[in-house]
């Protein structure tokens, strides 16, 4: 609204730019490019935080490149990756050539900001006789059932749906892009858990052996085969697990898909947190080498977890295909109120316990 009224997106129109909501867009993958098809080998420059391959289109052959605001427009007008703003002219509509100036500006709108129309709709007082109605058939929203609660029983004999190697975001971990179009349906956005993660097994993404069947298939289907007899897994991963966004999903996919922790040298702060709240358990190796004595084929079994409590390290009992076992120490972060999510299913689930 304040661009509107003060000119600038009018002035950014004439010479052929499309002014969108001031929201995520192509920095999170919504980008509904026609331009070049997929795969087709191209350059773009924007002033998105984010620039790593097919983030912005969802195209692996983009090459994406990050500068400042400014930048960006005058390479805009010129429509040309090598113009250089300081020393080339531009032609103008009357054919004359120009040089653009220095950009300026005010920072901030010397008339203030325009809230624009105001669209919130607030709660009702009470909200206790009113129902939610999805249609079950809907694609895109689905009402969430609460997670199971902690039995009581340690997690054993759990297989590992994928050991990742290397970096692994939560782009990895759950794809943006036209993936969002179902963030409101958790069993259809998990379709795309760790698609993008590579599998130390073989090199390559979204790839991992069903080591009930011995086949080979994408590790959501896996996911699900395991799911529906019962099994429960874990995840093993890398340094700094889970970076980049702050993306809820990436933590409920794989709660929703029957995962029960995950099990790394580090982690991003923030999904660590995520975890906790849908009553996985985000595990550290307390010998980072440790991660190497975990191998795809493994059983692994958490012990002892009726009695965890802030700062004791979880018992982790690690089953080889050749017979024998190994037995390492695990670490967490959680505190007397994490611990209550994870033994309640979730942080929703200890919260309407509370309320009872």
């Amino acid at each position: 609204a304040t661009i509107e009224r003060d000119g600038q997106a009018e002035e950014l129109r004439k010479f052929g730019a499309l002014v969108l909501a001031n929201a995520c867009g192509p920095c999170i993958g919504q980008w509904d490019r026609k331009d070049v098809k997929k795969g087709e080998k191209n350059t773009i420059v924007s002033s998105y935080n984010r620039n790593f391959t097919g983030r912005n289109d969802a195209n692996p052959a983009t090459h994406a490149f990050v500068t400042s605001p400014e930048l960006v427009t005058a390479l805009a007008i010129a429509g040309r990756l090598d113009f250089n703003p300081l020393k080339d002219e531009l032609t103008g509509a009357d054919g004359k050539k120009f040089k653009l100036d220095a950009p300026t500006g005010d920072e901030l709108p010397s008339r203030g900001f325009d809230p624009g129309q105001d669209t919130y709709q607030a709660p009702p007082v009470d909200g206790k006789g009113i129902s939610v109605d999805v249609d079950p058939k809907s694609k895109r929203l689905q009402l969430l059932a609460p997670f199971d609660k902690f039995d009581g029983k340690d997690l054993t004999d759990m297989v590992v749906l994928i050991k990742v190697k290397g970096k692994c975001t939560t782009d990895h971990i759950s794809m943006a892009g036209p993936w969002l179009k179902y963030r409101g349906h958790l069993d259809n956005i998990s379709n795309n858990m760790f698609i993008g993660a590579i599998n130390i097994e073989n090199n390559e993404a979204n790839k991992v052996k069903n080591q009930l069947t011995g086949e080979w298939g994408a590790v959501p289907d896996t996911a699900r085969a395991y799911k529906a007899k019962g099994v429960k897994w874990v995840t093993v991963g890398d340094e700094n697990y889970g970076e980049g966004s702050s993306r809820e999903h990436a933590a409920l996919e794989p709660r929703h898909l029957g995962g029960r922790a995950i099990i790394v040298k580090s982690f991003a702060r923030i999904h660590e947190t995520n975890l906790k709240k849908q009553g996985m358990l985000p595990l550290t190796f307390s010998n980072p080498k440790d991660y190497d004595k975990i191998q795809p084929t493994d059983r692994i079994s958490l012990l002892d977890l009726k009695s965890i409590a802030p700062g004791k390290a979880v018992k982790c009992e690690i089953k080889h295909k050749d017979g024998s076992k190994d037995v390492i120490e695990l670490k967490h972060t959680l505190n007397d109120l994490q611990i209550g999510w994870f033994k309640a299913g979730s942080a929703l689930n200890r919260m309407a316990e509370v309320k009872k």
